[in-house]
């Protein structure tokens, strides 16, 4: 696929503690737990190297160094670790740490997290990557509808117009569209964000007024695996769309 000036660097997210996996990560970092037999992180690593991702930066916190084994495995990516084992960062705070790493062209970054299936003759990560563009926008988001995601519950995130431009939910009591776990952004902008744990939220508002902040909603089925609900929904459908 043509990638547009894109990377072939990418940065997973895989820090977070997975408090409400518990009792699964009680053992294991949230990107070790399996969904339909295989761990969170190599869905989200398949992804990447489908879209033509060559090394990938993972940042890495709760049972660090099992983490790193099982990466090490790897041998179709070349993988670095961006080490947070002193406190994590949050999604932001760890892109910081990790900047050094991330060279200067537009870069997915993508939680651990993320899972979802293609509808027919779809593809996300393609039509992401076709709809980067860094004259209108700094931070482009994958997006799902809150009707075609499982195992999510809350009001939403953002409205998006038709070129595009998202609006967050505010004080609205939902909106019509999830962040989905994946973005392309313009590394260049972590160069002024603060050292220390912070999140993108705060970042993402500040590019949205000045219609900076687009998103691409995805076709297909999006699975929220944020506790073992969403976990048993996406094995669930995974198991389902198999046979």
């Amino acid at each position: 696929m043509s990638r547009g000036g894109i990377s072939d660097t990418a940065m997973v997210l895989a820090a977070g503690l997975g408090t409400r996996l518990r009792p699964l990560t009680l053992d294991r970092p949230k990107a070790l737990v399996e969904v339909h037999g295989r761990a969170l992180i190599d869905h989200v690593l398949d992804r990447l190297a489908e879209a033509g991702v060559r090394r990938v930066v993972v940042n890495v916190h709760a049972f660090a160094d099992a983490l790193e084994t099982h990466l090490a495995a790897r041998r179709d990516l070349a993988i670095e670790i961006s080490d947070e084992r002193d406190g994590p960062l949050e999604t932001a705070g760890g892109l910081k740490r990790a900047r050094p790493r991330l060279g200067d062209a537009p870069l997915l970054v993508a939680n651990v997290d993320t899972l979802w299936r293609d509808a027919p003759g779809a593809s996300a990560m393609a039509d992401l990557i076709a709809a980067w563009d860094p004259a209108r926008m700094d931070d482009l988001l994958l997006l799902a509808r809150r009707e075609t995601s499982l195992g999510f519950e809350g009001p939403g995130d953002f409205s998006r117009a038709a070129d595009g431009v998202l609006t967050h939910r505010g004080a609205a009591r939902d909106a019509p569209f999830v962040y989905a776990g994946v973005h392309i952004m313009n590394p260049a902008l972590i160069d002024a964000w603060p050292e220390g744990a912070h999140g993108m939220l705060g970042h993402w508002l500040a590019m949205a007024p000045g219609g900076r902040l687009r998103g691409e909603a995805l076709a297909g089925t999006w699975m929220h695996v944020g506790d073992p609900e969403g976990l048993a929904a996406a094995e669930a459908f995974l198991a389902t769309a198999a046979t």
